[in-house]
C-alpha cells in the first residue's frame, strides 16, 4: 500500500479586530470613572458619607458591560438579524409599560424595575431600533432608494420615536437621528438630507417664536416652552430654569486655558445639580480646561473615525449599517450633551457617552460596542 502523504491543513484566513476601538472605549470608560468621582464626590460624601458611591456603582456596571461586550463581539453579527422583529416589538411593550407603570423620577416615567435593579428602556429602543433598520434597509436593497422605501423608514421609526419622545425628548431626537443617519448613507440622494439639516438649523434660529405659538396649540408643554425661553435668555431666570445652564457656563469659563486641575472643581460643590451627570462635561472644562476638553472631543473623533473604516471594510451592507448606527448614536449624543452644557440649544437632559453617570447607558453602549467590534472580527485580512 501507497503511503498517503501529510494531509495540508487549510489556511483559515486572518480576521480583524479593532483593538483601536477597543482601547478607547477602555480609555473613555476610565476617564468617565476619574471624572465621576471627581464630580461627585463632595455631593456623595454629603449624601451617602462615601464620597465613591457614584463611581463604584458605574464601576462595578460598566464591569459587567465590558464582560458583555467582548462575549458580543465574538459572536457573528448575522445572528442579531433574527431577533430584529422580535426586539423591536418588545421595545413597544416596554415603552408602552413604562408609560403606564413605571417609576417616577423628576416627575417623569423613564425607569422600569424590581427593588434596587432598575434600567430605561429607551436605551434598549435605540439598540433595537439600529438592528431593525439595518434588517429592513438590506431587505429593501435598491427599493430604498424610492418613496416608498424611504416612508417605510419613516414608519417604523417615527411611532416608536414618538412613544419615546412623549416621557424623555432627547431620546426621542436621538432615535431619529439614528433613522436619518442610516437613511443619508444607504441613499443615493443626499440633497433632500441635507435641506432637512438647513430646515433644523432654521427652526433652531426661530425656536421662540415657533415654540410659542406650538404651546398655544396644545403641542409643547408648559416645561419645554420654558426651556426654550432659558435657553434664550438663562440670565433672566438666574434662580430657577436658567440657573443649571449658568453655573455650567461659570464652570467652563473658569477653567481656562488648562483648568484648575483634576478635583479642584468649585462648581461642583453643590453649585452644578448632579454635576455626574448631564452636566459632568462642564467640570472637565473646569478642572482641565480647554485642553482637556478639546482632547475629549478629539477622542470621540477618533472613535467615530474607527466607525467609519469598520463601516467602510464591512463584509456586507448589514455589516455597515449596524456600524453606521451606532456611529449615528454615538455621534449625535456627543454633539447634544456638549451643546446643551455650552448652552447651543435648549436643555434636553443628554448624557455624555462612557463618562456620564447612568448604569443603563453605559451597559447599553458596551453592547453597541461589542456589535460594532464583532463586524470588525468579521473583516478578512488580505496576505
Amino acid at each position: 500500500m501507497a503511503e498517503k502523504g501529510p494531509v495540508k491543513k487549510k489556511n483559515k484566513p486572518r480576521r480583524f479586530y479593532d483593538y483601536s476601538l477597543l482601547f478607547t472605549v477602555i480609555f473613555l470608560s476610565v476617564f468617565g470613572l476619574v471624572m465621576i468621582y471627581s464630580a461627585s464626590s463632595y455631593a456623595a460624601q454629603l449624601k451617602f458619607n462615601d464620597a465613591a458611591y457614584f463611581m463604584m456603582r458605574q464601576a462595578k456596571i460598566a464591569l459587567a458591560g465590558f464582560v458583555i461586550m467582548i462575549v458580543i463581539s465574538k459572536l457573528d453579527y448575522h445572528w442579531y438579524a433574527k431577533f430584529a422583529v422580535f426586539a423591536y416589538a418588545l421595545s413597544y411593550v416596554l415603552m408602552i409599560t413604562v408609560s403606564l407603570v413605571g417609576r417616577k423620577v423628576n416627575g417623569k416615567r423613564r425607569w422600569l424595575g424590581v427593588g434596587s435593579l432598575s434600567f430605561q428602556p429607551t436605551e434598549f429602543v435605540k439598540i433595537a431600533l439600529i438592528v431593525m433598520l439595518a434588517v429592513l434597509i438590506v431587505q429593501m436593497g435598491r427599493n430604498i432608494n424610492t418613496r416608498n422605501g424611504v416612508l417605510l423608514v419613516i414608519v417604523t421609526t417615527l411611532p416608536i420615536a414618538g412613544i419615546v419622545a412623549a416621557n424623555n425628548l432627547s431620546s426621542g431626537i436621538i432615535i431619529i437621528g439614528i433613522a436619518f443617519v442610516m437613511l443619508f448613507v444607504a441613499c443615493k440622494k443626499k440633497w433632500p438630507f441635507f435641506v432637512c439639516g438647513l430646515a433644523g438649523v432654521g427652526a433652531l434660529a426661530f425656536a421662540g417664536p415657533m415654540a410659542a405659538v406650538l404651546e398655544k396649540l396644545n403641542i409643547l408643554h408648559d416645561y419645554q416652552l420654558g426651556r426654550i425661553l432659558v435657553w434664550l435668555e438663562p440670565e433672566a431666570y438666574p434662580s430657577t430654569g436658567g440657573y443649571q445652564v449658568l453655573q455650567g457656563l461659570y464652570a467652563i469659563g473658569s477653567g481656562g486655558l488648562v483648568g484648575r486641575g483634576l478635583g479642584e472643581s468649585i462648581q461642583k460643590m453643590g453649585f452644578v445639580p448632579e454635576a455626574q451627570n448631564d452636566m459632568i462635561f462642564s467640570i472637565i472644562c473646569e478642572e482641565l480646561g480647554l485642553f482637556g476638553a478639546v482632547s475629549v472631543i478629539l477622542i470621540f473623533l477618533f472613535m467615530i473615525y474607527r466607525f467609519m473604516l469598520i463601516a467602510d471594510n464591512a463584509p456586507d451592507l448589514f455589516g455597515a449599517l449596524l456600524v453606521v448606527g451606532v456611529m449615528g448614536h454615538i455621534a449625535i449624543q456627543v454633539i447634544l450633551n456638549i451643546a446643551v452644557v455650552t448652552n447651543t440649544i435648549p436643555n434636553t437632559g443628554i448624557t455624555l457617552p462612557f463618562i456620564s453617570y447612568g448604569g443603563t447607558s453605559v451597559l447599553f453602549l458596551m453592547m453597541e460596542m461589542g456589535m460594532v467590534l464583532s463586524v470588525s472580527n468579521q473583516i478578512k485580512l488580505e496576505k
